[in-house]
């Protein structure tokens, strides 16, 4: 393990929506190992405050680096949005977003765009910035859909009340006639078969997984630390409960995955420079 072209890629999320960043990895990336961290003990992110959601962030991404991985891609929006900006100096480590190439992406299928994403996402109108410093005559539309990852998280994909939740949702981003709608969430792409009974064929969905992972492509390759070797096998950490990740799980990694328990440093003390985070 001496080359650090074999060292792991870190990936974190709240739960099981950085998954769909996972399989991405998987799928752009095969020959690089993983680890995976779910802050489980601490979903949903989405009606965090800002100065939480940075402590956590502080805390998972001490942990990671203390794993020796060579670079970090945020599974999570809402930390993109409210922690990352905050935090991106305070390691000497890659540290991939979710929101600017979802942007770069959205602009390329669409101009009325909508974004369904955590409460705290919407309200920070990150995606809204993001779009509109990318292409200024874009119109954009946010909506907040708290129910959508605990609703996830618990499984219930396919219960009717999704369905009419998701309806709820949509509602405003239909009236509005978008022509493309943002995944502001990792968890969302696993709403997938519900999403596309509501929305119109025409609309096109960007899921912001995949350009994050062209994205740490490109940047491998840049700092010279793509693998070539034989990938280790994923680690999965989570904060919570392992049995109840495994078993969520398996539907979308199509096996049961081995998970440990970990103990995130929650002693860490944010920089002094951090601590006035609002």
């Amino acid at each position: 393990m001496e080359e650090p072209q074999r060292r792991r890629i870190g990936i974190f999320d709240s739960g099981a929506g950085g998954l769909t960043v996972l399989r991405e990895l998987y799928r752009q990336l095969p020959n690089e190992s993983i680890l995976y961290v779910a802050d489980t003990a601490r979903l949903p992110y989405g009606t965090r405050s800002a100065r939480e959601l940075v402590q956590f962030c502080f805390e998972i991404l001490s942990w990671m680096v203390q794993q020796d991985v060579k670079m970090i891609l945020c599974a999570c929006n809402t930390s993109d949005a409210l922690a990352l900006e905050t935090l991106r100096h305070e390691f000497n480590i890659p540290i991939l977003r979710l929101i600017l190439p979802g942007a770069r992406a959205a602009v390329q299928q669409g101009r009325r765009i909508g974004v369904i994403a955590t409460p705290a996402t919407a309200a920070s109108n990150a995606y809204r910035r993001a779009i509109l410093e990318v292409e200024a005559t874009a119109q954009v539309w946010q909506v907040g859909c708290p129910e959508f990852v605990p609703l996830v998280e618990q499984n219930r994909i396919h219960d009717p009340y999704t369905e009419e939740v998701a309806r709820q949702y949509l509602a405003p981003l239909l009236q509005q006639r978008i022509d493309t709608l943002i995944y502001g969430c990792t968890h969302y792409p696993l709403l997938a078969p519900v999403l596309r009974q509501i929305l119109p064929p025409q609309v096109r969905l960007v899921d912001p997984a995949e350009h994050i992972v062209a994205a740490a492509m490109q940047e491998l390759d840049l700092i010279g630390l793509r693998n070539t070797w034989t990938p280790l096998p994923t680690r999965f950490c989570v904060s919570g409960c392992p049995q109840q990740f495994a078993q969520l799980s398996v539907q979308w990694l199509g096996c049961t995955p081995s998970v440990e328990k970990i103990q995130l440093p929650t002693d860490s003390h944010l920089p002094v420079s951090l601590e006035a985070v609002d």
